[in-house]
């Protein structure tokens, strides 16, 4: 039986699209490059693939000058350029009596708080990990592995909610399950296509 659930945050409980295209092309007008298509980033935050350092900045590494534009643009501008999927908010009060939440977000914690505190869902979750707060994000499980000492429970019990490789992967080494959801930034043939999908799924587990 399923009991606790892991959810991702961008692409997979808010379209923060705009934002996260925004805030690196923000990045790149102060070091003097052009900006990137909009899907084009996108498509690189999914990808494991990609070293995204070099891919958006041109650096082998991210520097703090880098992080600290990055946070500004985002800090100014994430209360008009996000917002939460249709029925996500509906989703974590109806099925809260069954589960408790956790979120495992690449997000900087500055940042994650002030877009869920703004949307309303801060308050859903027991344990929030994200990305500056452990030496390896998604799809590295380190993340998963924390909430799931946390909770102090089996990994039969737990499930990670999300829209694309990066979190498909990090529940695969992590050796829990997991549900993709085909809302977010790219589109999949293997994943749920509306909110009262995930809703029935996640009631399915519960019961087993």
């Amino acid at each position: 039986m399923v009991k606790y659930i892991i959810f991702d945050m961008d692409g997979t409980l808010i379209d923060s699209s705009a934002i996260i295209s925004n805030s690196i092309n923000y990045v790149r007008s102060k070091l003097g490059l052009p900006p990137m298509e909009k899907n084009l980033i996108l498509q690189a935050v999914n990808d494991t693939s990609i070293h995204r350092p070099k891919f958006f900045y041109g650096v082998e590494e991210y520097k703090p000058e880098h992080i600290h534009w990055f946070r500004e643009y985002y800090s100014k501008n994430h209360h008009k350029e996000t917002l939460l999927y249709t029925g996500i908010k509906e989703l974590l009060q109806e099925l809260r009596p069954y589960f408790r939440y956790a979120l495992a977000t690449n997000a900087y914690r500055v940042s994650a708080e002030q877009i869920l505190k703004h949307l309303g869902i801060y308050h859903f979750f027991e344990i929030i990990v994200c990305g500056d707060e452990v030496k390896e994000p998604k799809p590295s499980p380190e993340m998963l592995y924390k909430i799931i000492d946390f909770f102090g429970c089996d990994k039969h019990e737990i499930v990670l909610v999300g829209d694309g490789q990066t979190d498909q992967e990090a529940a695969t080494a992590a050796g829990i399950k997991f549900i993709k959801v085909n809302w977010g930034w790219q589109k999949y043939e293997d994943a749920l296509n509306s909110v009262e999908e995930l809703k029935k799924s996640l009631i399915n587990l519960q019961k087993l």
